[in-house]
């Protein structure tokens, strides 16, 4: 934005009289559209309010498309019709975090669910791009509606950062789900890890990136890292329950289709996203506490019953 305040500055100059002082409405359209190229989506997005003249330059499809493939470099591989060659929507649809909605009603016969997404995926390491992968699904398969919702970017390959081994902490994630037949799009993954979880046993570590969403489930899209080798091993994204449990194909489109026609959050969204995930898993670990402590005391009068039934039998027989 300095560049763009420079501009302000020289426009406000020149309200005053200065000499040799051009406005900024006075610039050449290909100067003004070189500044509009080096700002980031949300300034380019605000500019675009200032003025008619600054919302036709901001709205210039091929400044949103530079800015959405630097952003994303995955969707080079994306068709444009799946998303409507419309960059700008989707940067709106796809940069800012969905907001926590209200639970989506269960799906009704004829109420309209994805029949495909497209999955593209961006992961960084130190800001490098180690991986940009491009995931197509069927969500209109049996196999898919009836399974716990899953779509797996890389299964078992294994790969290592060019420059050092891969450190979990360190890796960045962008994930943007498209239905191709309405080109919109929603932000599956809080970009930063979440969490990071260390397995003992395998010596795996697990990088977390999860977005939770209205009715108590979460988009969980998850890097498995080998810490003994340095690579990622596997990426794949799924949706949880504030159980812990899956959630099916069928549900799972339900709540991107949701997602994807709902509010998005506004700024200081991913420190909102951490916060709410961090409430999610502490009501997941109270909930299973609870259950816990209701299958001890079922187990303690089961005992005691069959303690009972046990002194019963023994004492008929005592005294037959």
């Amino acid at each position: 934005m300095a560049i763009v305040d420079d501009l302000f500055c020289s426009a406000a100059f020149a309200a005053d009289g200065g000499e040799g002082a051009t406005a900024i409405e006075g610039l050449p359209t290909d100067v003004l559209a070189l500044v509009l190229g080096r700002l980031d989506g949300a300034s380019l997005a605000t500019l675009g309010c200032a003025s008619a003249a600054f919302r036709d330059l901001a709205a210039n499809p091929a400044t949103w498309r530079a800015l959405c493939l630097a952003l994303w470099p995955s969707l080079r591989d994306v068709p444009s019709a799946d998303h409507k060659g419309n960059y700008r929507r989707l940067f709106a649809d796809a940069f800012p975090f969905p907001a926590a909605s209200p639970p989506p009603a269960p799906p009704a016969p004829a109420q309209r669910l994805p029949t495909r997404l497209v999955s593209a995926i961006d992961l960084l390491h130190g800001g490098a791009c180690v991986m940009s992968r491009v995931v197509e699904t069927d969500a209109a398969s049996g196999w898919f509606l009836g399974a716990p919702f899953r779509v797996d970017a890389l299964v078992q390959e294994g790969f290592t950062a060019p420059a050092a081994p891969i450190a979990p902490a360190d890796l960045s994630l962008s994930w943007v789900l498209i239905d191709p037949d309405t080109g919109r799009a929603v932000n599956a993954s809080s970009r930063r890890p979440v969490s990071v979880d260390r397995r003992w046993l395998t010596g795996e570590t697990v990088a977390r990136f999860a977005v939770v969403l209205g009715g108590g489930v979460a988009l969980d899209a998850t890097v498995t890292c080998d810490e003994r080798l340095g690579h990622v091993r596997e990426v794949s994204l799924r949706i949880e329950d504030g159980d812990g449990g899956g959630v099916s194909g069928r549900d799972g489109l339900a709540v991107v289709a949701a997602a994807m026609a709902g509010t998005r959050e506004g700024r200081g969204a991913e420190a909102a996203a951490r916060l709410r995930y961090e409430e999610f898993v502490k009501g997941r670990a109270a909930r299973k506490e609870r259950k816990a402590r209701r299958e001890g005391i079922v187990d303690l009068c089961c005992s005691g019953v069959g303690a009972a039934a046990f002194l019963g039998f023994l004492v008929m027989l005592t005294f037959r």
